[in-house]
């Protein structure tokens, strides 16, 4: 397999099918390209991606191109991966919350956008950005307290865990308190458990 991927410091969207990737074990291929490049960027994708963007996985003759859908397609290639909760509401409750990821949260993407070479410093945020961080810590605990943690599905990392570790990285360069958005505890602990896993820290040292 192949995984097309963005600059490490910048692509949340590369980040989250590679870290599913590394947790299940597969070998598989980078195809590095070097974003925000113009033209020179597009050419480059061109022959990878039918979408036009990053990631994109190529395995054999199939090319899938939207993250979440290349997370699902490695849920059932590596059935015994654990990548979704066993349990029906554990499953259904964990993918709800990566898709909302996948679709939501766009003032937090647009006003923290994900920079992993960035020093940290303490942003002014917009109500709108307030209201994603209020959100994010509801969903947070509600989770982890109802599936019982470590991770958002319960015992066993999985793929929305990889969705939400980009969200860990802005609020750990934006300087961003889960406790001053309703965060009980628990959040917090979570996002350090999210920049802690030796996938993520792979990909880190990679991107400095």
């Amino acid at each position: 397999m192949e995984l097309v991927i963005g600059n490490k410091a910048w692509s949340t969207w590369s980040l989250r099918p590679w870290l599913v990737l590394k947790h299940v074990g597969v070998d598989f291929t980078e195809i590095p390209i070097e974003l925000r490049q113009g033209a020179r960027t597009e050419a480059a994708i061109a022959p990878h991606s039918p979408s036009g963007h990053v990631p994109a996985l190529k395995d054999g003759g199939l090319v899938v191109w939207d993250s979440l859908a290349i997370c699902e397609y490695l849920a059932e290639k590596f059935p015994d991966a654990g990548l979704w909760p066993k349990d029906p509401a554990a499953r259904a409750l964990a993918r709800a919350a990566a898709a909302e990821m996948h679709s939501g949260f766009s003032s937090l993407r647009g006003e923290c956008p994900m920079d992993l070479r960035a020093e940290p410093k303490v942003a002014e945020l917009s109500e709108a950005t307030h209201k994603d961080l209020r959100r994010i810590a509801r969903l947070w605990n509600d989770l982890l307290q109802r599936l019982g943690g470590p991770w958002l599905g319960g015992a066993e990392w999985g793929i929305v865990d990889a969705f939400y570790t980009p969200v860990a990285t802005r609020l750990r360069t934006y300087g961003v308190r889960l406790s001053d958005h309703g965060d009980t505890g628990r959040g917090g602990e979570y996002c350090e458990r999210l920049l802690q896993t030796p996938e993520f820290l792979a990909w880190e040292a990679d991107a400095r």
